[in-house]
């Protein structure tokens, strides 16, 4: 699970203006682990993406990672205001 933490902070990377800003929280519940991705303000829309398409892409691949290992995966976009 480390892995996708990690694939998610250098694709959070590429995608913003602010990549010094990036942060992924991993938090390991029973069957179903979250990652909380944390950018600036400004680069909320980058992330989520037109109609959330960026978001949902991101959501595909880890959830395709995840279910090979047997697992759930949830990305949540926190937006501090």
């Amino acid at each position: 699970m480390k892995r996708m933490k990690e694939f998610v902070l250098e694709i959070a990377k590429k995608l913003v203006d602010n990549p010094d800003e990036v942060e992924v929280n991993y938090i390991e519940g029973k069957n179903t682990a979250i990652l909380e991705l944390r950018v600036a303000p400004a680069d909320v829309g980058k992330v989520i993406g037109k109609s959330g398409r960026t978001a949902n892409a991101l959501r595909t691949l880890l959830a395709a990672v995840a279910s090979r290992q047997g697992q759930k995966v949830v990305l949540e976009i926190i937006e501090d205001k």
